[in-house]
């Protein structure tokens, strides 16, 4: 019970936290997995909100987290316009295979595709992680905090239910074309847009501003992701 008291505190075990790859998948023998369990309950306490996330694992949450982390990379100049497009097209996939899977169950996931897609996210996490460690940073301007802004909002609008991930799917794709055709024009002239690019950057992202807009305020809604306990 001693053992078994010691796991029960360890949070790098709970799929909320590792996301289904523990750290420690397996030990020699009860007495092994102790110390590693104590080590772990000491620096990582288990909170009220890892034990609610892990009882009620929302796909959408997941979705909204990586949206977020891409538009916190845009605003530091983590994340190049290009990085994000590429981030952006590997969201947009993964969110369209959850509203594709849901179409075909009647509105649920299975439990098997919930495996397959956390693991599809696991890999989309280590490629946000890549990016905005890599070496390549920018001096971020309009042009970035427009693209961030717009990635906060689908962010936003996954966690509030208003948008699906089918509808998340079409942002993402929109707004994985707008980033890379602003990527494709700084190198063509030496890392800045000139004026003419610009507008129609502007002209771009104000149609995607239309449509996460639509996209909020049609009929069509998801359960919002539960709200985390005070602490």
């Amino acid at each position: 019970m001693q053992h078994q008291n010691f796991a029960a505190q360890d949070r790098s075990q709970l799929a909320s936290v590792n996301h289904g790859s523990p750290a420690t998948t397996a030990s020699s023998n009860v007495n092994a997995y102790h110390q590693v369990a104590q080590q772990h309950a000491q620096s990582q306490p288990i909170s009220a909100a890892d034990r609610s996330a892990g009882r009620g694992y929302n796909p959408n949450t997941r979705e909204a987290n990586q949206d977020q982390r891409i538009a916190n990379g845009l605003r530091s100049g983590q994340m190049t316009s290009g990085e994000a497009a590429r981030a952006d097209r590997t969201q947009a996939n993964i969110d369209q295979q959850v509203h594709n899977d849901r179409e075909a169950n009647g509105g649920k996931l299975t439990g098997q595709e919930r495996q397959q897609i956390n693991s599809e996210q696991n890999s989309a996490s280590r490629q946000i992680y890549d990016e905005k460690h890599n070496g390549n940073t920018v001096k971020p301007d309009a042009v970035d905090d427009r693209e961030a802004n717009q990635q906060q909002r689908t962010a936003n609008g996954l966690r509030s239910g208003q948008m699906t991930s089918g509808e998340a799917a079409r942002t993402n794709r929109n707004q994985a074309a707008v980033d890379q055709q602003v990527h494709n024009d700084r190198t063509a002239n030496g890392g800045a847009l000139n004026a003419q690019q610009k507008k129609q950057v502007n002209r771009e992202q104000n149609q995607n501003s239309k449509q996460i807009y639509n996209e909020k305020h049609n009929n069509k809604t998801a359960k919002p992701a539960p709200k985390e306990p005070k602490k």
